[in-house]
C-alpha cells in the first residue's frame, strides 16, 4: 500500500459522501474537488535588493516543499521604477499529495499560530468557486527560521477548486478544516 496524505483519504471516505448528501448529487463526478493551490509572494522591495528574491525562493520552497519560481515583470511602469524582466515576487503552485500535505500543516499548525485569530474571512470567493485570502507574515510555518528571516513578507493563497458555485466550495473547504469566521444572521 503506497502513502496518501491524510486529507485525500478524509475526502474520498468522508467529504464527498457528506457533500453528495447535502447537494444532492447523482453521481461522486458531480462532488467538486480541489485542483490546485496557488501561492503568491509580492516582494515589492527587491527592486533595490536583489537577494531579497533568493530568500523569497528559499523561504517559499520551505514552507511548500516544492521549489518556487521567481515572477517576473511583465511591462515598465516609471512610477515605480520598474523595468520588464526584472523580479519582482515569488510563487508556487501546488497538486495532488503536496497539495493536501500543505493543506494539511496550513490548517492544523499554520493558522492557529497567527496572532489574534478569529477563523479567515469568507468574502474571497470569486463567484466561480475558487477562493483567495492573504497571510500578513510569513513566520506563520513552522519551516521558517524566525533568526534568520530578513524581511517579514506576506503571501497570498488561492484554492481553485472545480465547485460550481460559492456555496459549494465553501462547504468543500469547511469539510477540509478551513477555519472560517462564524457569519452573523441578520
Amino acid at each position: 500500500m503506497s502513502y496518501q496524505p491524510r486529507l485525500k483519504t478524509l475526502y474520498q471516505s468522508e467529504i464527498v459522501p457528506a457533500l453528495t448528501k447535502e447537494f444532492n448529487y447523482h453521481t461522486v463526478m458531480q462532488v467538486p474537488r480541489l485542483v490546485k493551490i496557488s501561492l503568491n509572494q509580492g516582494i515589492g522591495a527587491a527592486l533595490t535588493d536583489k537577494k531579497l528574491i533568493d530568500y523569497g525562493v528559499e523561504e517559499m520552497t520551505a514552507i511548500t516543499g516544492q521549489k518556487a519560481v521567481p515572477t517576473i515583470s511583465k511591462r515598465d511602469v516609471s512610477n515605480f521604477k520598474l523595468r520588464r524582466g526584472n523580479p519582482i515576487g515569488v510563487r508556487v503552485t501546488l497538486r495532488g499529495d503536496r497539495m493536501y500535505e500543505f493543506l494539511e500543516r496550513l490548517v492544523a499548525v499554520a493558522l492557529p499560530r497567527v496572532r489574534d485569530f478569529r477563523g479567515i474571512n469568507d468574502k474571497g470567493f470569486d463567484g466561480r468557486g475558487n477562493y483567495s485570502f492573504g497571510i500578513t507574515e510569513q513566520i506563520i510555518f513552522p519551516e521558517i527560521d524566525i533568526d534568520k528571516v530578513n524581511k517579514i513578507n506576506g503571501m497570498d493563497i488561492t484554492f481553485v477548486t472545480t465547485a460550481r458555485t460559492d456555496h459549494e466550495a465553501m462547504a468543500l473547504l469547511k469539510a477540509f478544516g478551513l477555519p472560517f469566521k462564524n457569519q452573523k444572521k441578520s
